[in-house]
């Protein structure tokens, strides 16, 4: 599902699949995240979609987990 994310802000039918899956979430009361957020513009359809979280380049770089503790 890598392809849908990265494509939503230029590709129709994957970001009806997003958008698809967020609704089905929603109905379950299930959260969604979308992986491998790596644009302004994947984010603004994030948002615009519903999707609860969000995580890749464009957000943060991954970072060794001794620098996230306390």
């Amino acid at each position: 599902m890598v392809s849908s994310i990265t494509q939503i802000a230029t590709d129709a039918v994957d970001r009806s699949m997003v958008e698809a899956i967020s609704k089905v979430g929603r109905a379950l009361g299930i959260a969604t995240v979308a992986e491998w957020v790596e644009s302004e513009a994947v984010l603004d359809e994030l948002k615009r979609i519903g999707v609860d979280y969000a995580q890749g380049y464009h957000l943060a770089r991954p970072m060794p987990l001794a620098q996230l503790e306390g």
